[in-house]
């Protein structure tokens, strides 16, 4: 199941980049088109803002081959050699572009500056303005198009060349004010706008590379005392030690550190690691992957069920029905131990013996431990439904009724189970009652049962709170049994 649905991932990670890519290409030919026109333009009549400007857009049309060539790496699953997959590829794409954006402010500047001290002349055309009002249209519907699905793609590429774009709209403004300022006469204005083009493309530049250098530097993508209450809330979690992000944001990683009762199973371990794992990702929109690590949390009280389990456990045996119970010498563990059913007497007391002394090792405060021996029963027992079993069953009911009729008992079964049968009833008690209070409730009914009726070996009574608020007094107790003689 796990290798279906990585194989899915990977499906939907190629799909993505092959819309990426799609999406980039479309964009490239419109920026290489009005690349050339302003700068064979501005190149004829003079004006540095207009060339300054169609550099600005062919490195537009340059990032947005590096982006094609970057989301074709990206895509690539995870191997040896990249074991957290090529998604980096990606980022460093966008990096390239930020770099690149510096290079060409730089080349501007150059010519900013020597034009300032020399001076030159500009002549302004109608063409001049058609190219200028032109660009800007296809600049505001590629802004709009590539933030559309970098947002519904989740890329940053996308949404990195959107923001570049964004600025060439301004940037094309301020050559049109320069082209009119140019027409008037005041032709220093040029240069002026061409220094701004400057500033608005450093910006820029400087904006994309901070966000990438974060991503590649390991900045924490996610807030860590908002990860940290949310592992906190899930049960078994004692204390949130450390918690780690990373990533872009619609592929983080985290790593989280909790502590747990050193004598849990691996089995309960992993399912509190699941439960973090899907509560986080629940909560933070971008996780992709939650790997959870575990500390004993040795400083608090000891749990007896947890450690008594842990213990059997390492034996191979199952246990059930651990009770403390405070004597003149101290506290005694009282359980039932299942074994095999297949072992002898002399192996099942070796093994239990076995469990008594690692238990006393693990609790050293207790002054002993009980065993009750029991065969494993590995195959569910068949509901019985003779004459003799409906009986006992039936029988059994009328006591619980007896002791507390207003708990609503119903979905009674039995079965057959070693010596005699196995009874399980379920009943209704009041919500707001403490567990203590419905076990004893519980105890006495099955108590009574097995005193009354020797027959019935094993007595399982399920206390739950009323499924209505106010439940019909009147409701049959027993109408999902199917009486059968």
């Amino acid at each position: 199941m796990s290798t279906e649905l990585s194989a899915q991932s990977n499906q939907r990670e190629r799909e993505r980049y092959q819309q990426v890519r799609r999406v980039l290409g479309h964009v490239l030919w419109l920026n290489l088109l009005v690349a050339l026109a302003k700068v064979i333009v501005g190149a004829t009549t003079g004006a540095l803002s207009m060339v300054a400007d169609g550099f600005h857009s062919a490195l537009d049309a340059s990032s947005n081959i590096i982006g094609i060539v970057g989301t074709a790496l990206a895509q690539r699953p995870a191997d040896d050699s990249h074991p957290y997959g090529h998604r980096r590829f990606e980022t460093m794409a966008t990096l390239t572009i930020g770099i690149g954006l510096l290079l060409v402010a730089w080349e501007i500047l150059k010519e900013a500056i020597g034009r300032l001290s020399g001076g030159a002349a500009v002549e302004v055309t109608p063409i001049s303005f058609a190219v200028m009002f032109g660009t800007i249209v296809i600049n505001v519907i590629v802004v709009i198009y590539e933030s559309t699905n970098g947002k519904r793609l989740h890329s940053e590429l996308l949404l990195a060349d959107a923001s570049q774009t964004r600025v060439d709209v301004f940037v094309s403004l301020s050559v049109i004010v320069s082209l009119i300022a140019s027409a008037l006469g005041f032709v220093w204005v040029d240069t002026v706008m061409a220094l701004l083009i400057v500033v608005l493309i450093g910006r820029a530049a400087l904006g994309i590379l901070w966000q990438t250098t974060q991503i590649l530097v390991d900045a924490a993508a996610v807030d860590p005392a908002a990860i940290s209450m949310v592992a906190k809330a899930v049960p078994g979690v004692d204390s949130v030690l450390r918690v780690r992000s990373r990533g872009p944001s619609d592929t983080i990683m985290t790593d989280i550190d909790v502590q747990i009762q050193p004598a849990m199973t691996a089995d309960h371990a992993s399912a509190i690691a699941t439960e973090i794992e899907d509560r986080v990702k629940a909560a933070f929109s971008g996780v992709s992957e939650v790997q959870v690590h575990f500390a004993p949390h040795r400083d608090s009280p000891k749990d007896f069920i947890l450690e008594t389990r842990a213990a059997a456990d390492a034996l191979g045996l199952s246990v059930h029905e651990i009770t403390q119970i405070v004597t003149g010498d101290g506290l005694v563990l009282e359980m039932h131990v299942e074994v095999p059913p297949t072992l002898t007497l002399a192996a099942a007391h070796k093994l239990v013996s076995e469990l008594e002394k690692r238990v006393q090792k693990a609790l050293p405060e207790i002054n002993g431990v009980l065993t009750h021996i029991e065969p494993a029963n590995s195959q569910p027992g068949a509901v019985m439904h003779t004459t003799k079993a409906t009986l006992q069953r039936d029988q059994a009911l009328s006591i619980a009724q007896g002791l507390y009729p207003d708990a609503h008992w119903h979905d009674a079964t039995i079965r057959l189970a070693m010596g005699g049968y196995a009874l399980t009833i379920h009943c209704w008690l009041p919500g707001g009652l403490s567990v203590q209070e419905a076990h004893e409730i519980a105890e006495q009914v099955e108590t009574q049962i097995r005193a009354a009726l020797p027959q019935i070996q094993r007595v399982t009574i399920h206390t739950e709170p009323p499924e209505d608020p106010e439940p019909d007094s009147e409701a049959p107790v027993n109408d999902d049994i199917v009486l059968s003689e």
